[in-house]
């Protein structure tokens, strides 16, 4: 099934994000872990892509796997900036054979030992025109409410975005955000920028300190004084750290979800536990 349709279905859309494994050697704990959080039958599982593509045939694997086994449709990652256009055509092929319908399309991650004049991509835009034209596949693209973290503006990163949806990208999902006054401000932004597709708002049910130091090392994401006092409190106790961040991203599901956002995407780290919670804490509100 299309994702796009699950998200402009009239039921709200909960979706859960996993990843694969970056080697052979832990391939059948990690696909046990996603078989976990597909049992609990979101509405669709998005599975990632490695840094390079180094776990490429992995997302196919899983999301096929997932698919096949529990009936939960997926949404397999495909990043491009260190790959070639024969290496995406060969990976178009194998979720084709799989039959995956649906494509998060990125740039991915820049290698530091590559020189862009040995790039076949420089830009999501480029990938997601790519796969319009194999066809067949409902296209999502990544958006950043605070900005890509290499864009010198929000002006400019949302005429980028505007680029990625005219390429042919059906809907969007955000990087994680913990103060949905950001998610708000960016929904109005985009649509006066003219971009209209559904935004797939991203959640991040943070349960320990050392997640939340690599978040922000790695997206800049701002933290607000409520969030932190939260963090000051509980993140020296593991359980409680664990609880009080479930409910923290519980509480933004709800505010997002009384506010019409149709489509709530959980990055739940192969943690089933944290998915399950989360689940149960919106199951009436769900249906």
């Amino acid at each position: 099934m299309k994702v796009i349709d699950l998200i402009e279905a009239e039921k709200p859309c909960l979706s859960f994000e996993v990843f694969p494994p970056k080697t052979s050697g832990n391939y059948q704990s990690i696909r046990e872990a996603t078989e976990q959080v597909a049992a609990l039958r979101p509405d669709f599982i998005s599975v990632t892509y490695g840094a390079g593509g180094g776990t490429s045939d992995y997302t196919v694997a899983i999301s096929a796997n997932l698919q096949e086994k529990f009936g939960v449709p997926t949404l397999a990652h495909l990043s491009c900036i260190n790959s070639s256009h024969q290496g995406v055509k060969k990976q178009l092929d194998a979720m084709r054979a799989a039959k995956i319908e649906n494509i998060l399309a990125l740039r991915g991650d820049v290698a530091k030992d590559t020189p862009p004049s040995e790039w076949d991509y420089h830009y999501a835009s480029e990938l997601i025109r790519e796969i319009k034209s194999y066809g067949g596949f409902c296209i999502g693209g990544a958006c950043y409410p605070e900005s890509h973290p290499e864009s010198p503006s929000q002006a400019q990163d949302i005429a980028h975005l505007r680029e990625k949806v005219e390429a042919g990208c059906a809907f969007l999902t955000t990087q994680m955000f913990f103060d949905n006054n950001i998610y708000y401000n960016f929904l109005y932004k985009i649509r006066e920028a003219g971009i209209t597709v559904p935004v797939v708002a991203g959640i991040m049910p943070v349960t320990n300190l050392k997640q939340i130091k690599r978040i922000i090392e790695l997206s800049g994401t701002a933290l607000p004084q409520r969030f932190r006092y939260l963090l000051d409190r509980f993140g020296s106790t593991s359980a409680a750290m664990k609880q009080a961040g479930i409910i923290y991203a519980s509480e933004q599901i709800i505010d997002l979800l009384a506010n019409d956002v149709p489509a709530i995407h959980v990055y739940s780290m192969n943690n089933a536990s944290v998915a399950a919670q989360i689940q149960q804490n919106l199951s009436e509100i769900l249906k």
